[in-house]
């Protein structure tokens, strides 16, 4: 096939076209369905597991596995992309990592609290495998995109995978509430439950299915030769870690973006992966079925919203600039997480997701391509763009274990939202130190 040039048309689809393949992952598994089927493990044991030599509430312990998890991609992360920039197959290293979330994700059919630690093993590679591909997907972007192409280009991969994601979740959704009607047997509860186990072979197929189109068109890597992969090869990503980490001394605008991204992101990743747990916990449903109806219809009502954030969010720094829109989604955020504190019913869930979905899209994709703008010019993105995935992934960690451990010690994770909504306003401190049109390259 014709290696198709930076800024075609079909190759930023194709490249956009992987949120449509990888986003089921985090709307079925990370937000509406695994957390549901997680909790309905739990009904008759009060919340709380021995595991790991400890009395472990739930929604804790899914906090804690799911930050070692991130902890680990965050060490990882550099490593791989450095040596994908140097040998020149960043492709291949994304492809591994998208066929172990996948195939994790088929294995959680298993998951089971009889031999709880499978089932956890399975939730931790998905994880690894998911956000490791997200690596090296997002240091394509300044290789396909050209600066003027990439917000927006940014903003329709996140279009398309909240549309994905939430035509899967539909169809699981209707599997949930009416698995005889697709030939699943058992009671009520019991064909519920293998209606959503069903579900997450659905994820894995859908996740290595449609990512072959990004596969067919993506280039290899940013070095189409490649180099042999030697001993000192393994520990270049680390050099050049250590290389961004020094260049930042010397770009403000940069160093001061990913101090504000670091603990915004902090916040919004939490949010986004423990809300269904909050909900399921903290709103006052009138039974189990309406529980996990509402909560399945919040998740999609986030996911429709968030096209249109991420549409206005674009548009809105097309006219304003990225910082100054950045400002105002963090300051929603902030308001967000105080109202969060006082909602108990089931209205106060669905209008704060309406809210949540608005800013939450924007902000990702905002976030990917103001960083994107920001770099200096390179051909090691895949190294600079590890740089800002430890961010991220770092903050995920402190964030997962202050929820976590708010949720264990208290056993109820209010004070916990609080905690976040700091995290926006200094992420808000930081923004506005960072020098005007710094992001208009």
């Amino acid at each position: 096939m014709r290696k198709l040039q930076k800024g075609d048309k079909k190759l930023l689809n194709a490249w956009a076209f992987y949120d449509w393949a990888n986003s089921v992952y985090t709307l079925t598994i990370a937000s509406a369905v695994f957390p549901i089927f997680y909790e309905a493990l739990f009904s008759e044991r009060d919340h709380y597991i021995d595991v790991f030599g400890m009395h472990l509430k739930n929604s804790a312990l899914i906090s804690f596995i799911t930050a070692a998890a991130f902890l680990v991609v965050s060490f990882i992360s550099p490593l791989l992309s450095g040596i994908a920039d140097y040998v020149g197959n960043k492709k291949s290293f994304m492809k591994f990592f998208c066929y172990v979330g996948a195939l994790s994700c088929m294995g959680l059919y298993w998951f089971d609290l009889t031999d709880i630690y499978v089932g956890l093993l399975f939730y931790f590679l998905g994880l690894i495998g998911y956000w490791g591909s997200l690596v090296f997907y997002n240091s394509y972007l300044p290789d396909i995109a050209f600066p003027e192409q990439q917000d927006k280009i940014s903003a329709k991969g996140y279009s398309l995978g909240y549309i994905g994601s939430v035509i899967l979740l539909i169809i699981n959704l209707a599997m949930i509430m009416k698995p005889k009607l697709f030939g699943i047997t058992g009671t009520d509860g019991e064909a519920a439950m293998k209606a959503m186990r069903y579900s997450f072979i659905m994820v894995g197929v859908w996740w290595i299915l449609f990512s072959q189109y990004t596969y067919y068109y993506l280039p290899k890597g940013s070095k189409e030769t490649g180099q042999k992969l030697t001993k000192n090869v393994l520990f270049n990503g680390f050099k050049e870690l250590k290389k961004v980490w020094a260049l930042l001394k010397e770009n403000i605008a940069l160093k001061r973006y990913l101090g504000s991204f670091f603990v915004s992101s902090m916040a919004v990743q939490t949010v986004m992966l423990v809300a269904t747990y909050f909900g399921a916990q903290e709103i006052q449903w009138a039974s189990k079925e309406e529980s996990t109806i509402g909560l399945i219809i919040c998740i999609l009502l986030i996911q429709l919203v968030a096209v249109l954030g991420a549409v206005l969010t674009s548009r809105a720094s097309d006219n304003w600039g990225n910082i100054p829109t950045l400002v105002v989604i963090n300051i929603i955020w902030a308001v967000f997480c105080g109202l969060a504190y006082f909602i108990t019913l089931p209205i106060h869930f669905y209008a704060m997701a309406t809210m949540a979905g608005l800013v939450m899209g924007g902000i990702q994709a905002l976030s990917r391509s103001t960083y994107s703008k920001l770099l200096p010019e390179t051909e090691d993105t895949a190294s600079f763009f590890s740089f800002y995935d430890v961010a991220e992934k770092i903050g995920i960690v402190i964030g997962m274990c202050v929820y976590g451990i708010i949720d264990q010690i208290t056993g109820s994770p209010r004070a916990a939202i609080v905690i976040l909504g700091l995290f926006f306003v200094t992420a808000i401190f930081l923004l506005r130190r960072i020098p005007k049109n710094a992001t208009s390259k």
